[in-house]
């Protein structure tokens, strides 16, 4: 996984461009309204996402796996304290969060490993901390295509391997848990080969 991104950020540098993602601007919102002071964003890129919680005055710790993206979001971002490390284990961080914003990470784990980054992240949130995922569902393009390596994950991609959540999947894995928030968002891109296209995510909000 780590050569995959490191390579695609080499040769593509911003991928997604300087502006957020729809849905961190929504997490910000929700954030504001719960009184939310640090957040912790496992899978921070570059820090286009980061950089939005830094400027509403948040103190804001990334952990990205691709030294590439982490060396990127030092100069992006330098509000953001970067981590250049795997979100699969968290314990190298001191101190706890209100609030944790994952940006299309978790999707990118197999089974176990999700379970197990879901754990660590909700060890690192203070009592009534907030979760904000973002996954790709059911409903994308690439749903289907490549060899399926578990229910419901496929490698559309050579060496990233993608799991595409329903609504009740989603749900599922944060069992005991407070839904605030949760539905489907339309989040638009254009980079690469691709070009324009829109990514149809499932968004999840739960409160530990």
């Amino acid at each position: 996984m780590n050569d995959y991104w490191d390579a695609r950020f080499r040769s593509e540098g911003r991928i997604w461009g300087a502006a957020p993602s729809r849905t961190a601007e929504q997490a910000l919102a929700l954030f504001r309204k719960h009184g939310v002071k640090s957040v912790l964003v496992p899978g921070s890129g570059y820090g286009r996402n980061t950089r939005l919680f830094s400027q509403a005055g948040m103190a804001v710790t990334g952990v990205e796996i691709s030294r590439t993206a982490w060396e990127m979001a030092r100069g992006f971002d330098p509000a953001t304290r970067s981590c250049h490390a795997s979100a699969l284990d968290l314990s190298f961080l001191d101190g706890t969060f209100d609030a944790v914003y994952g940006f299309n990470i978790l999707h990118l784990f197999r089974h176990d490993d999700r379970l197990t980054f879901i754990q660590q992240c909700q060890e690192h949130l203070d009592p009534g901390g907030l979760l904000y995922f973002t996954v790709f569902s059911e409903r994308e393009p690439s749903f289907g295509k490549g060899a399926e390596v578990e229910p419901g994950t496929f490698e559309s991609k050579p060496g990233r391997p993608v799991h595409y959540f329903t609504g009740h999947d989603l749900r599922d894995h944060f069992p005991g848990l407070r839904v605030l928030v949760t539905g489907l968002a339309g989040d638009e891109e254009d980079h690469g080969e691709e070009g324009p296209h829109t990514h149809i995510l499932r968004y999840l909000c739960v409160q530990v």
